[in-house]
């Protein structure tokens, strides 16, 4: 196990993300164990039956990736994505009344003008 400071991880945080990839680093903040970093591409755990589509769902619902991004990661079509977020029951698009009437609006003029 490795370990940094929080003042060494801000002055030079992909060291520390290059040391997890050997091993688990962890944060020290001050005397007090801070955070934990354990890199997953090398160790396997991303290859793991379901962990990707976990991953990219909960990143997709927290609004960390976009639809395509998260489809990407979950290594679905962007459409297959979809259709499992709404199976769960998580909204795709998410406008509130206006935005969807200016979306329509916006539609209605680009099918008028094809």
């Amino acid at each position: 196990m490795e370990v940094v400071n929080v003042s060494g991880l801000k002055n030079n945080p992909t060291g520390a993300l290059r040391k997890s990839h050997e091993t688990p680093v962890l944060v020290m903040n001050r005397d007090r164990p801070d955070a934990l970093i354990l890199g997953l591409n090398d160790a396997g755990e991303l290859d793991a039956p379901g962990v990707k589509v976990a991953l990219a769902t909960a990143l997709f619902r927290d609004g960390h990736l976009s639809l395509a991004r998260a489809a990407r990661l979950a290594e679905f079509a962007t459409a297959d994505f979809a259709r499992h977020l709404s199976r769960l029951g998580i909204p795709v698009v998410d406008l509130n009344g206006t935005e969807a009437d200016h979306d329509m609006d916006t539609l209605d003029e680009w099918l008028a003008s094809s």
